[in-house]
């Protein structure tokens, strides 16, 4: 399935099915300690990112929260977090009680127009079935200048090890080139981008 392809309605909401189902029944193997130097790789992730103090962050995917405590530390104002999964989310409010949390499919996430100074995907774009509806709706809640960073801290290759045990389809991290034309069709800029054996990351400016 090619990763800017689209997809019928019906197939995004057999899809995420799934995908809830199977997340929802493995929470406990993303409780930590994380395997060795992911912890330092996701620490850059997120510092790529910029954030500030009175930030409005989202973090797409958010799981478990690995990202949480790590963005909390530059003291944004708020942190969203969306996931699919319900006891996934319940995880993260065990541990990370102060990020908002909520259960939705990314492209009908409804958060207020502009309200958004940085959006996290990690290590999920390649399971966001409905690309055209995430990257549509995230420009419209994002604001001007407002930074978005997909990243993988195994880097894309980690995917091909994942198609192998995965119950839905799993697209491919884009390379820059065909980055800078997907992201170019929504209004971003990509401002970094690292693509090594193992770590994948892109960050990129909004205008609007």
């Amino acid at each position: 399935m090619d990763y800017w392809k689209k997809s019928d309605e019906e197939k995004i909401k057999t899809i995420n099915r799934i995908q809830r189902e199977f997340f929802g029944k493995i929470t406990h193997l993303f409780d930590p300690p994380l395997p060795e130097g992911i912890l330092n790789r996701l620490k850059k992730i997120v510092a790529a990112a910029g954030v500030v103090k009175g930030d409005v962050v989202l973090d797409v995917g958010s799981g478990t929260g690995i990202l949480i405590p790590l963005i909390q530390k530059y003291e944004p104002d708020s942190i969203y977090a969306c996931d699919l999964s319900k006891p996934m989310l319940k995880s993260l409010e065990r541990q990370h009680p102060y990020a908002m949390t909520i259960l939705a499919d990314i492209g009908k996430l409804n958060l207020p127009d502009s309200s958004l100074d940085v959006v996290f995907v990690n290590a999920c774009y390649s399971n966001l079935t409905d690309k055209e509806g995430f990257f549509k709706n995230i420009r419209r809640m994002i604001k001007h200048q407002g930074r978005l960073v997909i990243s993988h801290p195994m880097g894309k290759s980690f995917i091909d090890t994942l198609r192998e045990r995965s119950p839905f389809p799993l697209d491919d991290f884009p390379e820059k080139k065909d980055a800078e034309t997907i992201l170019g069709r929504y209004g971003f800029k990509i401002k970094t981008f690292v693509d090594k054996p193992k770590l994948y990351m892109l960050v990129a400016l909004c205008f609007k």
